[in-house]
């Protein structure tokens, strides 16, 4: 019988993570470009057009999809026939493969694992360890799914024990309406359905890795009570409206996928966890005759999509220049190009600062009349200025916002999604302005940034506040200065009742 050697999975799962870096799926990119050619919403037409123009530049550039490269989610079915050559445990030998994947000089990956979740949250350094889950499987190979799970989106998991008698259905779409757009929509839903708490949640997770169908589902119509509940649950998501980027659309979910396991007869666990517009998974079989191999997709795969056109419409903004006229005549929705000085600055970067301010020292960077950007890039390579560098989820910034704004004379703030009551009320008391560029473009953003360089709290790695000099970065005006914000109008104006199944 062949050996399955330790080597060969430690270099699969390598290769996996950079193969998943910058290729999605082309199951995504197909539900992705349907979406894109049916959106109604311009605002959100052009969000998408981005996700899709990025993911075509990653899978030719062979860079990070997203600069949140994620966990790395490692699923083995481990054959009980399979014989091996192991010496370490399985985490160890995953966590080697991590490693590696994570480091590649030609690609790194943004290391985002901290080892210490109660304390200091100091980062490894190389992404591990791996969340891994093993099952134990008849035949004798070793079956592994490899998927990157952002911040973003496995931040709105959320977990519930019904009643026998309640309604699945019910509670996603209710769920989903409060999860906001961190979850970087339009993506997938993941719903498990049964077992108990840990098993519903494994469940979901498991559901995200299986293919998109929805749209061969709709044309031949659902042939079981698991296929109506997609169905039912994709139609009433979308009839939200709350859309690609929380912008207002027809689209907010590509699909949902259900997986359902018995149960005790006194409970109804369900999971749910959505997958961001960086859906990246893939699968692999080892067998004992090498490591695996990865054959990259057709570029011919991707729509041709030009974003001069909405450019052309695009309003100019100097960042060096952002004086109370140019910044509170910016509108809700308002499409933006801005260039000049911007400071990059993130969760934890914002705590020192507003540690320093409680201490009366002065801050490293001087922010008055100044823009911030809410990111944490990948480390560049060969000539480029900057690595992927997408927008982080804003909301985690909200408790800082009235201090920030108040003591350093910020006036304009970039994220991504909505912002919450207390930051709305702070920037509307400030007269500041929040922008959104789009998460799940990182790559493209980072060609708009020409330089940039660390200019305090370095020892904080990707958290570090960076100094960039940004050229015609496409950004959309979220909330304005009376703190009126698209997050709210867009989706309140999409809305809709789903038509009866």
């Amino acid at each position: 019988m062949p050996v399955i050697r330790e080597d060969d999975l430690i270099a699969s799962i390598a290769e996996a993570l950079q193969y998943i870096s910058y290729f999605h799926p082309q199951d995504f990119v197909r539900a992705m470009s349907a979406a894109w050619e049916r959106e109604e919403n311009p605002g959100a037409k052009q969000a998408m057009a981005q996700i899709l123009v990025n993911s075509r530049m990653c899978a030719l550039g062979r860079r990070p999809i997203c600069q949140d490269t994620g966990a790395a989610n490692i699923h083995v079915k481990y054959g009980v026939e399979a014989k091996t050559d192991f010496k370490r445990g399985l985490q160890e030998i995953c966590d080697e493969g991590t490693r590696q994947g994570y480091l590649r000089d030609e690609n790194p990956l943004r290391a985002s694992v901290v080892v210490d979740p109660f304390g200091a949250r100091k980062n490894s350094g190389d992404n591990t360890p791996c969340m891994l889950t093993v099952e134990m499987v008849p035949g004798d190979t070793i079956e592994v799914e490899v998927a990157a799970k952002g911040g973003g989106s496995e931040n709105k998991s959320k977990f519930t024990t019904l009643n026998p008698s309640g309604s699945v259905a019910d509670w996603v779409v209710e769920t989903v309406e409060t999860l906001g757009a961190g979850w970087c929509p339009p993506g997938i839903l993941g719903i498990g359905v049964g077992g108990n708490a840990d098993k519903s949640m494994a469940l979901a997770k498991a559901a995200l890795s299986e293919p998109i169908d929805m749209a061969e589902l709709l044309r031949r119509g659902p042939a079981n009570r698991t296929e109506e509940l997609r169905v039912e649950i994709y139609e009433r998501v979308n009839a939200l409206g709350i859309g690609a980027q929380g912008l207002g659309g027809v689209t907010t979910v590509l699909d949902v996928k259900v997986k359902s396991f018995p149960t005790h007869a006194a409970s109804l666990p369900v999971g749910l966890i959505p997958n961001c517009a960086a859906t990246r998974h893939v699968h692999f079989t080892l067998d004992g005759s090498g490591p695996a191999t990865f054959t990259p997709p057709d570029v011919s795969d991707w729509p041709e999509i030009l974003l001069d056109q909405a450019s052309a419409h695009a309003t100019r903004i100097d960042l060096d220049n952002l004086t109370d006229e140019v910044v509170g005549s910016l509108t809700p929705g308002q499409t933006l190009l801005v260039s000049g000085t911007l400071y990059t600055g993130r969760d934890a970067a914002h705590k020192r600062m507003i540690d320093m301010l409680d201490r009366g020292e002065p801050l490293p960077v001087d922010l008055k009349g100044r823009a911030i950007y809410y990111v944490g890039p990948v480390d560049a390579v060969g000539d480029e200025a900057i690595g992927p560098a997408g927008p982080t989820t804003s909301t985690r910034m909200d408790k800082f916002t009235d201090r920030i704004l108040g003591e350093t004379g910020l006036k304009v703030m970039i994220g991504k999604a909505e912002r919450g009551p207390a930051a709305l009320e702070a920037i509307a008391k400030h007269k500041a302005a929040y922008l959104i560029a789009v998460g799940g473009a990182a790559y493209l953003v980072s060609k708009a940034i020409k330089e940039a360089r660390p200019v305090a709290f370095q020892d904080l790695g990707m958290e570090a506040i960076y100094e960039l000099r940004v050229e015609d970065m496409p950004v959309t005006v979220a909330v304005d200065t009376e703190g009126n914000s698209i997050h709210k109008t867009g989706p309140a104006a999409w809305r809709r009742v789903p038509e009866p199944a």
